[in-house]
């Protein structure tokens, strides 16, 4: 059986565990990172040096960086679902899931640390604020990108989606001023409405 090691509050475990629901299979989690420990042990370091989450063993094959392993998951097990096939649909796929790692979350993480993560006497108000703005302004790349189609990639959900539902809903339910992005709105209800989706985007944001 996969194992997986990460605690459900990081959007980063969390899109892999929505690949692995999406797709079916049967897994083993641990809570790890954070107040749960485990990840800075020598035997969890040894299968990943980063000391981070999430970690995946797969019958032996051991893998880390959270893109990665959804775009593993999906290539080896809904190849033609999640896993675009047509090399286009999947670059753009891919590149989506990038500017997810690189740019949004970048953008997001001082609102987000500052806002849910530090106690009140401690917070940086304008590193919130130009977080908050900063971020504001990128997730209408995204809006844009939206326009006139359901998912992120090509005609359907994707790994691309998967990449994007977890940030987006930490985003969408964090206490700060926010666009109203018509687009941004409508794919996220879509996503929210699948079965998956409302099992998994459950917690608090903390």
């Amino acid at each position: 059986m996969l194992k997986l090691w990460g605690r459900l509050n990081s959007i980063n475990v969390l899109k892999v565990v929505l690949a692995l629901e999406e797709i079916g299979l049967d897994y083993e989690r641990t809570d790890a990172g954070l107040s749960y420990g485990v990840n800075n042990t020598p035997e969890y370091r040894a299968m990943n040096p980063n000391g981070l989450v999430p970690t995946i063993d797969d019958d032996g094959f051991v893998l880390w960086e959270s893109n990665a392993i959804v775009r593993y998951l999906c290539a080896v097990h809904a190849a033609g679902r999640l896993w675009p096939e047509d090399p286009r649909v999947r670059a753009d796929a891919d590149r989506w899931m990038d500017w997810q790692t690189t740019t949004l979350n970048s953008l997001m993480v001082p609102s987000f640390a500052g806002l849910v993560r530090t106690p009140p006497e401690k917070r940086n108000a304008e590193a919130i604020e130009t977080s908050r703005s900063k971020t504001d302004a990128a997730v209408g790349l995204l809006d844009a990108k939206l326009e006139g189609q359901d998912y992120i990639a090509g005609g359907s959900y994707s790994m691309a989606d998967i990449a994007l539902a977890p940030i987006m809903h930490r985003w969408l339910n964090m206490p700060v001023e926010r666009s109203r992005y018509e687009n941004v709105a409508r794919w996220y209800a879509n996503v929210m409405a699948r079965p998956v989706s409302s099992k998994v985007l459950t917690l608090p944001i903390t």
